[in-house]
């Protein structure tokens, strides 16, 4: 009879084990700006997004436990009424492990400044994939579909397809929506209407495939001393790559948040180990990301 029950544990275990949720989600409720004595709701909020993000099945594949998807969303609360209406900011950051490496990749840093939602405490935050049932969970089901979707882009040339159909969705099922971030039409081409279209697009399909060859035939080539060289030339074909896409669309959100990520990375990519040729990609890198040119300098000098 022991014996029966601890088959019967064990194979619970295992397969809870083989169906384990894909997120390993940080998160933060912070509310410097939120001026009252009792601010236990957003203590309940950290702990209700937290469960939320890692607890609930978001795909139908099979996530081991080191393989979990690494991310952090960091809520900034600046208003308040004291009852259910909140609003402030999303900070949003995914990093994707690098073969046989302690290295976290960063892919997807932003900000949504657009975050407003109600909420009373102790409410339980459910989604729907069909219809909004809270412009909450709405906004966070779409960033983890954004992210699933980058990261399996990063392994398979575009590969994050289906996640990001499901983002879309939930755009559309918020298309009437009177919270901010939805439409296409606020005059905002840089909020979460803008985002999935953007990376649906046949026009931004370059930068879907440089995810791919960056981190695929780059960043997991690295650990291989004699692979290195090639690691670094597949990467900067990759960067270079991105010139015509951005000869159709100067200056996109989709390439502005490429290399809100990558930027120093591809920094320290360039700036050390086996040298190879750098003086084209420095220019393309300064046409693409004129914010961060005085640093490309420093490519190739290290």
């Amino acid at each position: 009879m022991l014996l029966r029950i601890f088959i019967v544990k064990l194979l619970i275990l295992l397969s809870l084990a083989s169906n384990a949720q894909e997120l390993n989600a940080e998160v933060q409720v912070l509310s410097p700006a939120i001026q009252r004595t009792n601010k236990q709701v957003f203590n309940t909020l950290e702990t209700a997004i937290r469960q939320f993000l890692n607890t609930r099945k978001w795909t139908s594949e099979k996530y081991a436990q080191e393989e979990k998807i690494n991310c952090s969303f960091i809520i900034n609360m600046t208003k308040w009424d004291g009852n259910d209406n909140f609003e402030g900011t999303l900070q949003i950051q995914y990093s994707r492990p690098i073969y046989k490496s302690t290295y976290q990749s960063p892919l997807f840093v932003h900000m949504d400044q657009n975050f407003q939602f109600n909420y009373l405490e102790f409410d339980r935050l459910d989604f729907s994939e069909n219809t909004s049932l809270s412009n909450l969970t709405s906004i966070l089901a779409y960033y983890v579909y954004i992210i699933i979707g980058m990261d399996h882009d990063s392994y398979a040339m575009k590969g994050g397809d289906e996640f990001y159909n499901e983002a879309q969705r939930i755009v559309s099922n918020n298309a009437s929506s009177s919270f901010p971030g939805w439409s296409s039409l606020a005059g905002n081409t840089k909020n979460r209407f803008w985002l999935i279209d953007n990376l649906l697009s046949p026009v931004f399909d370059g930068i879907r495939i440089c995810y791919y060859q960056y981190h695929r035939q780059g960043l997991d080539l690295m650990f291989n001393p004699a692979q290195q060289k090639l690691a670094k030339q597949n990467i900067k074909a990759s960067l270079m790559s991105l010139k015509a896409v951005n000869k159709k669309r100067p200056n996109s959100f989709l390439m502005q948040l490429f290399f809100d990520a990558k930027s120093q990375e591809i920094i320290n990519v360039f700036s050390g180990g086996n040298p190879i040729p750098t003086a084209d990609l420095k220019e393309v890198l300064i046409d693409l990301d004129g914010n961060n040119a005085s640093r490309y300098e420093a490519i190739g000098k290290g």
